[in-house]
This record gives structure tokens, sequence and C-alpha cells, in this order.
């Protein structure tokens, strides 16, 4: 079952309500060169899809608070771009957002300062503020978006903090679409799960997820980790091009997209018998997992979640015998954050909610990496708030090593 006929209209109505009217204008991702006259595997940016449905580069929308119009902007393509990969036509854009209607991209400029007649103030995508922390190019698409805009409007004002907060909180549609990436991506560690004594390496165990995803119409939402024995030490490991070795643990973290929605689940499996060291390791981290997931509830601050993550993972380590007093020697043996959002995001922003709230979907995710012994393991399970609790959406998938 995909998303309503309806829900990218009234996500932008929500948007538009929290922004008390005004102008919007976002642009899609661009393609990019990956060799030659090849692009990288389209992926698009998250909040147009979340506004319009629409999964083609270079497209364009606009929402008008004044009216409640919806136009959406076509890219310029050559005959020999729509001859090699085809287009989306003008009835197929419409029908999926539920667009009042679709210019090209010739008639942009009139249309950018007939708006500038009718609005002073326009809402664009602004910078990601987190990517000073990114060692990777920023897809120029938002940025064209600033360029085309700043000579028709006085004022520019980034509508990027309004947009996570109103995706933060998942609505009955997008919990489903989640359940059943999960679901998924559940049956898929299950069918590759009684493969396991059949395959020497980290690609044919990886393959049995590909099988399985594909056969349900299903793609990975992130590159897939299968990380054998030390490569967990490596938090994103992707190669999954080494061998399966008796007696070590692999690390598995792997999730569905389904219907523009992400799963993020991690197991870790013992490769044969494995030695009573690593046991205890798996052990630990299962129990915390357990723990961890207790804490969260609605209201719970975010603050007071961390503390109490960090007082249950440091007794943890201490069982373990792993010197963890100081901040550095703790981020040694657990060195990432324990929860992410999920949704379109793999990586789902919570807003910068001060304490959790129903209708949040985050990640609790462990994990105790010894790099001298060349043990890693990791539990991730996708954790729904509800407003009494929460509910573990891929807790059925056995932790068992």
């Amino acid at each position: 079952m995909a998303l309503g006929y309806d829900f990218f209209a009234r996500n932008r109505a929500r948007l538009l309500e929290k922004l008390g009217g005004g102008l919007v204008i976002l642009s899609a991702n661009d393609e990019m060169q990956q060799a030659g006259d090849m692009a990288y595997p389209f992926r698009q940016e998250s909040n147009f899809w979340w506004l319009t449905g629409i999964e083609q580069p270079g497209w364009w929308v606009i929402i008008e608070g004044r009216h409640g119009q919806t136009t959406l902007v076509s890219p310029a393509l050559s005959d020999a771009k729509m001859l090699f990969d085809g287009g989306l036509s003008v009835t197929e854009a419409k029908n999926i957002s539920d667009a009042d209607a679709v210019i090209t991209a010739d008639a942009l400029p009139a249309k950018l300062a007939a708006l500038s007649k009718k609005y002073k103030h326009v809402h664009i995508l602004g910078p990601d503020p987190r990517q000073k922390h990114y060692e990777f190019v920023m897809n120029p698409g938002s940025a064209r978006v600033k360029k085309a805009v700043t000579p028709h409007f006085s004022h520019i004002d980034d509508c990027r903090h309004d947009l996570a907060e109103l995706r933060a909180i998942k609505s009955s549609e997008e919990i489903a679409a989640i359940r059943r990436a999960v679901d998924v991506t559940v049956e898929a560690f299950e069918f590759a799960r009684i493969k396991l004594s059949r395959v020497q390496t980290e690609y044919e165990l990886l393959a049995e997820f590909d099988y399985h995803m594909r056969s349900h119409n299903a793609n990975h939402a992130y590159d897939p980790i299968v990380a054998g024995g030390a490569h967990a030490c490596t938090l994103h490991y992707t190669a999954n091009n080494d061998t399966l070795r008796a007696g070590e643990l692999v690390v598995l973290d792997i999730g569905a997209r389904v219907d523009g929605y992400a799963a993020d689940v991690t197991r870790t499996w013992g490769v044969g018998e494995v030695n009573a060291r690593r046991r205890a390791v798996h052990q630990a981290v299962v129990a915390v997992q357990t723990q961890i997931v207790d804490l969260i509830k609605p209201g719970l601050t975010v603050e007071a979640y961390i503390m109490g993550v960090d007082d249950i993972m440091r007794e943890a380590l201490r069982s373990l015998g792993l010197a963890c007093e100081g901040i550095e020697m703790y981020r040694r043996y657990f060195p990432h954050a324990i929860s992410h959002g999920l949704g379109v995001d793999v990586h789902d922003s919570l807003g910068g909610a001060h304490a959790l709230t129903a209708g949040m979907v985050l990640t609790v995710e462990p994990g105790v990496y010894i790099p001298e012994e060349g043990i890693g393991v990791r539990i991730e399970d996708d954790i729904l708030v509800t407003a009494h609790g929460a509910e573990n959406l891929s807790g059925k998938l056995s932790t068992a090593y």
C-alpha cells in the first residue's frame, strides 16, 4: 500500500500553516556525474520529495500561501535525454504531487518576476548546518534556487528547520510505511540467517539480502554493512568483500526503503562457534539494548536520555573489563551516538527537539568496539515513541548470535 494520493498536498498545507502563509520555492537534487557520460544513481532531496513525491532530478516546486497554489517547474530535457532516460509527463507529475499546475523551466524567470510583485519574502532550503562536518561535495540543486530568487526578493528565509520539525513527528501513513520497510528488512535478515553456514564471504552474505529485497520490490536505504571480525571496528565499513572466518563475529547493518521510507536494523552473528569473550561482549550489548529501549517514553528530555544511556553503557563496559572512566576511553569503546531519527532519511532530523514526543521514530543502537581484540558488536532496532512508551518495530527479529 503506497502513500495516499493527497499525502504530499497535506504536507505542503502543514508547512504553509507553520510558516503562516507566504511563498516557498524548493528544488529537487541535480544529477551528479559518476564517470564519463554516466551519472551516479539518483536520490531525491528529502524535503522536496516530502512536499511533492517527485523522484526525478531538476524539478522545482513553488508553493503560494496566499492562494494555496502549487506549481511545479519541469526541467528542460534534450531529445537525447528523453530517448535514453525518459522523463516525467505533466499529467504524471500532477497525479503524483497533486499540484495545480506545471510550467517549463523557460517560463520560470517570468514566474519569479510576477511572484515578486505579490511577495516580499520567499522561503527556500538554506544550507545544511551540519555540512561543515561532511567530507563530500553538496548537491548544487538548492544553491541554484538561492541564486535564482536573490534578484527578485528583498527577504530570503530558510525553512529547513521548520521542515525538520514537521517531519520529526510521523503521520499514521508515514509510520505504516516505516513498518513496511522494517518488515521487509526483518524478513531479509531471517532469510539470510538461514544461509549463513553456506557462505564464505561478506559479499555472498550480502547477496542474500540483495535477493530478498529486490524480490520484494525494495531497495537498500543506505550502503549496507557486512563487517566480519575486526572490520566491525570501522563503523561505516562498506567494502563487504572479505572472507568470513570461523569463530569471528559479523556485524550486519542493513535497512530497506519502501514507499520512500527507511528502516535501519543491525544484528551481530557468530560465524560458527565463537569463544567466551566474544559471547560475553555480544550478551552485554543485547542486555543494554533492552535497558535503553525501556528508557524511551514521551516527555523524556534528550539530555536525560543521553545521561541514562551513558550510565548503562559505562556499566556494561566495566563488566567487560574495559576502562571507561574518562570520556576518551569511554568513546574509544562506544564511539557513536546511541540514536538518530528515522524516516525519509536514514538519519532523519528530530527537529532539535528538547524531549521525545509521540510519533517520533528513532533508532537505538548500542555497540561495543574493542580494536585491540578485533571485536565489534552492534545491535540496532527501530523504535516508535508512543503515547505511553515505546514500540520496538523490529523487535521480533532475534538478537541471538
